[in-house]
């Protein structure tokens, strides 16, 4: 009986409604998602076809240090071409430390590759190959992204050159930490899928216009991976060009987000609750020779408020190495006003002398 129902329903779905021309075609719900689908491959393929020329793969060697001593292993990481004459932005994290430096085009060529800077801090890095004939890329104003927007990633994980993957922007605006301790703002959160080798791939979006530099992923985590902006890209890498190197200032503490006493901002009327604890005072350095104390508590950098010690180091930017600024902050129940001169912190990490 029921095997007569299910046919009988099968045979009114394959009848023609009453009324209806024998030549009438009746529409079929799946031909719009076949069209979407279509649209979306599309958009996937002309991606993929426009930017794959600029995506290179990056091979290193580096010491590493074992329990049997110093021994040379090997790395590889991802790429793209950003200039007619050869320049390719990466991570640092893939090229840092490296004795050597290999770079493979898309079309088999390897050229020679020179380091021409990075920045640890924000984990970036250009490299300079010397061939002819290389496609640069376009880069997309990344602050016009939106969420959901449509994200490939293009690089060469565990070495296999040229695999795309695709999903969509999952998130803007977030923050993570470089490999030396430095928060990283502005970074894209993801789902198209990242592996170890993806890093320092391009993140494009529809257009071919890179969108971000690929740079991590949580491993144990599904979907969840992450790119250093594109605009964040463009301003690092004019430094890097310019100066190998990005500046910054330096103040010379250790210091740690506290929290403010409720009786000190009722007090002094203050509008954040935490700050920075200043933990040691190197020796010789701005904040030693400005005044400042262990257990001192920054509330405002230039008049403009501190609350953490990531917040006070993304104000501390090369514009501010040599000039006089005021620090206020609080010591035990009093409120000061201390004049500090930030100094140059060098690649190595030891402030500038000078």
């Amino acid at each position: 009986m029921k095997k007569n129902i299910i046919a009988s329903l099968s045979d009114q779905e394959d009848r023609e409604p009453p009324g209806s021309s024998s030549g009438e075609v009746r529409p079929n719900p799946s031909d719009d998602e076949s069209r979407l689908f279509d649209a979306y491959s599309r958009a996937v393929v002309q991606a993929a076809e426009t930017v794959g020329a600029s995506v290179v793969r990056i091979e290193v060697t580096k010491q590493r240090q074992t329990r049997r001593g110093p021994r040379e292993g090997g790395g590889s990481g991802s790429g793209f071409v950003i200039s007619p004459d050869g320049l390719v932005l990466t991570n640092s994290h893939v090229v840092h430390g490296a004795e050597s430096i290999g770079v493979v085009l898309p079309d088999g060529r390897r050229p020679d590759a020179v380091l021409v800077g990075e920045d640890p801090e924000s984990d970036l890095a250009v490299l300079r190959v010397y061939a002819p004939n290389v496609t640069p890329v376009k880069f997309a104003d990344s602050a016009r992204l939106r969420v959901g927007q449509l994200a490939i990633a293009i690089g060469s994980p565990y070495g296999f050159e040229a695999t795309v993957t695709a999903g969509v922007v999952s998130a803007l605006g977030r923050s993570l930490r470089s490999q030396t301790g430095r928060l990283m703002d502005d970074i894209i959160q993801t789902d198209a899928a990242l592996n170890p080798g993806n890093s320092g791939g391009p993140l494009v979006n529809s257009k071919g216009e890179v969108i971000g530099v690929n740079t991590a992923m949580i491993l144990p985590a599904q979907g969840i991976c992450f790119a250093i902006a594109g605009n964040t890209a463009q301003f690092v890498t004019g430094w890097l060009v310019k100066e190998g190197r990005v500046r910054r200032s330096y103040l010379g503490i250790a210091g740690q987000t506290a929290p403010v006493h409720a009786r000190l901002r009722r007090h002094y009327r203050l509008t954040q609750d935490r700050a920075v604890l200043v933990a040691g005072v190197e020796p010789g350095g701005p904040a030693r020779l400005a005044g400042l104390r262990e257990g001192d508590l920054i509330i405002a950098f230039k008049g403009q408020t501190v609350a953490g010690i990531d917040e006070l180091l993304r104000r501390l930017i090369g514009a501010e190495i040599g000039v006089r600024s005021t620090i206020t902050l609080l010591r035990q129940a009093d409120k000061l006003d201390i004049s500090i001169t930030p100094q140059e912190l060098l690649p190595s990490g030891e402030p500038s002398r000078n």
